[in-house]
């Protein structure tokens, strides 16, 4: 570093040597010019004169060179009257500099001004990794919503009734507390929300901050987790301890699962002791709240099947509330609620909306109600229409049209496909409703079928699943009964019926070979659960002896109705698209009503073998929920 100062110094002093462009002439050269009247200006300092010439003189000791602007050396001996002569020729005598030089010193701190940017600029870098090393170290400074700032309350949530009811008792406590401790009654510690991504948790939980009016925390469990061990402690407290601070208040806590999953078991193997220790700090936390202090813990998650048992336990997480996807009522309130500001023509009835989206939650409706905005909007409509919804609906639930062109095999054949999947779902008895069929292509699908049930439906018995897997097999059945192959389009039915079948056999008991037995656990692997391979081995032999058993029918009812599959594929060559009413006229046949779930019938009784039945609410089955959509 003070080699690379020295050379900036001489760089700047040589700088100056050159910028000023003197020469040195002697003093009797100086004397010459004078005396003939050729100097215009000079300056003196000591016995060192500078000065410019009036004309460009020859310099005497160079050749070829000439100067204006010289310095030169005044003898100590010269007795001249240097001054009189200048007076006289008319020569300007200054006091100041003539060529002005930056000096020394200006030098020297010009010299170390890259190494003071360098020194600033290392300063600021140690600055910014404190800051953040002390973030790390749990420093960060929590800071609240406030009440004013929340800006949702109970008004903003709806199609979940029976949570706000819940909630307002929580509500009512933090808005008068004195009405329940003058009783004895303390405030609730914790209130754990559960259920399926978009149904509105962390809507309730502000919305609950904004009812009560009072400062709302908010953060995500996987802020608290860092590589430093301790770290998520340090935070715990911290967020627990500004909510004191500003009592009453709610912390919100979403994604608890991330390090609240139970320790010492198999489904915490990917744990590790930084998520122990912040998970041990929150029941500290929670542990000491004496119920006077006014701060309740909401944590919201949708496994809370794999939450340690010590968070939700009494007295931690005093209440556990389901929030579940709402029914056709509740989805006709949400869509209210999310088309307040969005103006509405006279067509719409959103109810008929909401009868056709069963199984979406709150996001997926409040997304539905922004596309068919967007659609009306590129329109320049006035109002959304209830074809906008329609539209949108079709975008959310199939995907986007892509523009491409099929050769016409590939339409015909996918055509079969839709048709095998609509014309069977049209004839199992109590089947969903056949909404929409299409051989436009949409996302990865060539073609869909759409179909939805006229109510929403909680429990699930075997013929009706059964009926999903002859319906998913359709598109199958038709192309090897009309063409005697089978293409790759069948993947995604295959997948849903493996899935369904499995259920069925491994965790629903409705194998009566294999009996009412649960063979494959909600998570992790059967073998871990105490199943033997040889059970395995039966479950496999079932799912294989159900789907085929399936597949048999679906080819027979298509062999059976083959003019009723013919007319859907000419309809649907003529027209690419068709809506339920074009579709049950194109095939000829008249809705079948669903068959009433028979409760409590005697055993031996027609229709008790009916009864089985599955409830998705706790058996949850990705492949048997409400609403099928059935690609190729």
């Amino acid at each position: 570093m003070a080699g690379g100062w020295l050379v900036l110094f001489l760089l700047f002093s040589l700088q100056d040597d050159a910028a000023s462009q003197t020469a040195t002439v002697s003093y009797t050269e100086f004397s010459v010019q004078v005396e003939e009247g050729n100097v215009e200006e000079v300056f003196s300092r000591g016995e060192t004169i500078e000065g410019t010439l009036i004309e460009e003189a020859e310099h005497p000791d160079i050749e070829d060179a000439t100067y204006t602007q010289f310095k030169t050396e005044r003898p100590t001996f010269a007795q001249d009257d240097l001054l009189t002569a200048l007076d006289e020729e008319g020569t300007i005598v200054s006091a100041s500099p003539i060529v002005q030089e930056r000096g020394t010193l200006v030098n020297l701190f010009f010299s170390f001004l890259p190494i003071l940017l360098i020194i600033l600029f290392w300063v600021w870098i140690f600055r910014r990794q404190a800051k953040n090393m002390g973030g790390m170290m749990g420093s960060k400074k929590v800071k609240p919503v406030e009440a004013e700032d929340v800006r949702v309350n109970f008004d903003d949530v709806a199609g979940i009734d029976e949570v706000k009811s819940e909630l307002q008792q929580v509500v009512s406590f933090l808005k008068e507390p004195e009405r329940y401790t003058k009783l004895g009654a303390k405030l609730p510690k914790g209130v754990l929300l559960e259920g399926q991504p978009g149904t509105g948790k962390t809507l309730i939980a502000r919305a609950t901050a904004g009812e009560a009016g009072v400062p709302f925390f908010s953060a995500s469990a996987s802020e608290f987790i860092e590589m430093i061990v301790g770290v998520g402690a340090s935070r715990v407290r911290e967020l627990f301890t500004e909510a004191r601070k500003v009592a009453p208040a709610i912390i919100f806590i979403d994604e608890i699962d991330t390090i609240g999953r139970a320790r010492s078991s198999s489904r915490a193997m990917g744990s590790n002791s930084e998520q122990e220790q912040t998970l041990n700090q929150i029941l500290t936390e929670m542990d000491g709240f004496t119920g006077a202090e006014g701060v309740v813990v909401i944590a919201a998650t949708n496994r809370s099947d794999v939450l340690d048992p010590a968070l939700t336990r009494a007295g931690r997480f005093d209440r556990k509330i389901t929030v579940s996807a709402p029914d056709a009522g509740g989805r006709e309130q949400i869509l209210k609620v999310h088309t307040r500001n969005k103006p509405l023509a006279q067509d719409v009835d959103l109810m008929a909306v909401a009868k056709t989206t069963p199984g979406m939650t709150g996001a997926d409706l409040a997304n539905l109600a922004n596309e068919a905005a967007i659609l009306a909007a590129e329109k320049r409509a006035p109002a959304i229409t209830s074809r906008d919804f329609a539209i949108a609906l079709e975008k959310v639930q199939l995907g986007s049209e892509r523009a491409i062109v099929m050769p016409e095999e590939e339409k015909l054949r996918t055509a079969y496909h839709v048709a095998g999947h609509a014309l069977l779902g049209m004839l199992q008895p109590g089947a969903d409703q056949v909404r929409k069929i299409s051989i436009i292509p949409r996302g990865r699908a060539l073609g869909v079928t759409l179909s939805t049930p006229e109510s929403d439906r909680y429990g699930y018995d075997v013929d009706y699943l059964k009926g999903r897997i002859v319906g998913a097999l359709g598109g199958m059945a038709a192309e090897l009964e009309v063409f005697g192959v089978m293409t790759t389009g069948a993947e995604s039915d295959l997948e849903q019926v493996t899935n369904i079948a499995r259920n069925m056999v491994g965790r629903w008991g409705m194998s009566p070979t294999l009996g009412p037995v649960q063979v494959y656990p909600s998570e992790g692997d059967a073998r871990q659960q105490g199943a033997s391979e040889e059970v395995l081995g039966l479950v496999d032999r079932e799912v294989r002896s159900l789907i085929n058993e399936c597949l048999d029918r679906a080819r027979t009812l298509l062999r059976e109705n083959r003019d009723k599959l013919d007319s859907i594929v000419e309809a649907l060559m003529e027209h690419e698209t068709l809506d339920e009413a074009q579709s049950y006229e194109a095939a000829g046949v008249q809705p079948i009503p669903a068959r009433p779930l028979m409760v409590g019938a005697i055993p031996g009784s027609p229709g008790h073998e009916k009864d089985l039945a599955v409830n998705p609410a706790t058996d949850a089955d990705p492949a048997a929920q409400d609403g099928d959509t059935t690609e190729h």
